[in-house]
């Protein structure tokens, strides 16, 4: 009688924004892929060149995370199913699975009237993550910011609540990810701190939509010499995006990876702005539209527009499924320092990375495949 197969270490998924849209899509998707519910559509590890690289179960991932909200995550869950967001009947079918992850949720911050400083905090959040790592005999486990937007950083010493979160992470000796355009580990204070942890991590801000299409479409313009002459966009954004990014500060740092992605595909920046309004009424839907002019053969004018109409959170979870599983086993194979292999994943990567979105997925296959040798 031949042995049972070995089980795979289990690893932790710490999100940072726990009880929000995007992390309980992820929690939520998660299960109902474990449990065969539905196929790993949007799931880029699930494809063939990752069957090799030895990234963790989707089976074995345990959720945990921070919050300011007490929202419990099954009913997070019934009111996006309500709004279309996840599929009917699912919130019931992983209801086990909600709990758990719900239960493993501690309290963020800091929140009004928290007289803890900087280092206190931190400790509490590293407190919470090493509990969570000892309690379930976890392997490892990896961090991953999916909370709302929050102003770009103003002071080089004071650290806002995505850098407090990110040190924390690697003072427990976990991998970050930064899915959000919020400072993060990007902060000046927490330099030094990044280079000597001897951890892995990667970000910024992930690309879904708008992004997603200007980092395939700008190197098209570049490969066929047609020069652009402005590239205009608007976003409508419904839910927590859109309300976080109604504030004209968490507007610009997540335009400025926007930016950022046609500069480098382009090798300037045309003309045109990015313009960001909330809508309510769209909930966790957004629509993004680009109009971009470019000059042809002899000067001839064109123009393109494109309409990008999704689901944030949907757009979004399977990303975090497959960073958290690539960081766990950059990790596990001794990598360090920012993984530039998963900038294909974001809108304003750390790092030296290309920016061109075909050229980054070439660079994801390779690391797939390094990921595999060193088993």
């Amino acid at each position: 009688m031949s042995a049972p197969p070995a089980r795979s270490p289990r690893v932790g998924v710490w999100l940072i924004g726990a009880r929000g849209s995007v992390a309980t899509s992820v929690v939520a998707g998660c299960a109902a892929l474990t449990a065969g519910l539905h196929p790993p559509t949007g799931l880029v590890t699930e494809g063939p060149a990752f069957a090799g690289s030895g990234l963790p179960a989707l089976s074995s991932l345990v959720f945990g995370g921070h919050d300011t909200t007490d929202c419990p995550l099954p009913k997070r869950a019934e009111q996006l199913a309500a709004g279309g967001v996840l599929p009917p009947g699912l919130p019931t079918a992983v209801a086990t699975e909600l709990v758990a992850a719900d239960r493993e949720i501690r309290t963020g911050g800091p929140l009004p009237g928290d007289t803890r400083d900087a280092d206190d905090l931190i400790a509490a959040f590293a407190g919470d993550l090493r509990d969570f790592v000892r309690r379930h005999s976890l392997a490892r486990a990896v961090v991953v910011n999916v909370a709302s937007t929050e102003p770009a950083a103003t002071s080089r010493t004071a650290l806002p609540p995505s850098s407090l979160y990110a040190a924390a992470a690697l003072r427990a000796g976990c991998p970050y990810v930064n899915f959000t355009p919020s400072t993060g580990l990007h902060h000046p204070a927490l330099a030094g701190l990044a280079a000597s942890s001897g951890l892995p991590y990667a970000g910024r801000d992930g690309k879904t939509g708008q992004t997603l299409l200007r980092s395939a479409l700008g190197p098209m313009f570049a490969q066929r010499a047609l020069a652009v002459r402005a590239w205009s966009g608007t976003n409508l954004l419904g839910g927590g995006d859109g309300a976080a990014l109604a504030d004209p500060a968490a507007a610009a740092a997540k335009n400025a990876g926007k930016e950022r992605v046609l500069a480098d595909t382009l090798g300037t920046v045309p003309e045109g702005e990015v313009h960001i309004d909330e809508v309510p009424a769209l909930g966790d839907w957004k629509t993004a539209w680009d109009h971009i002019a470019f000059d042809g053969f002899l000067g001839t004018r064109m123009v393109l527009q494109t309409i990008w109409q999704g689901c944030d959170s949907a757009l979004a979870a399977p990303l975090v499924l497959d960073l958290a599983r690539l960081t766990a086993r950059a990790q596990e194979t001794g990598r360090t320092g920012p993984l530039t292999a998963l900038s294909f994943y974001f809108k304003d990567p750390v790092g030296t990375a290309p920016a061109a979105l075909a050229d980054q997925y070439a660079a994801l296959l390779r690391f797939a495949r390094d990921l595999g040798a060193a088993a």
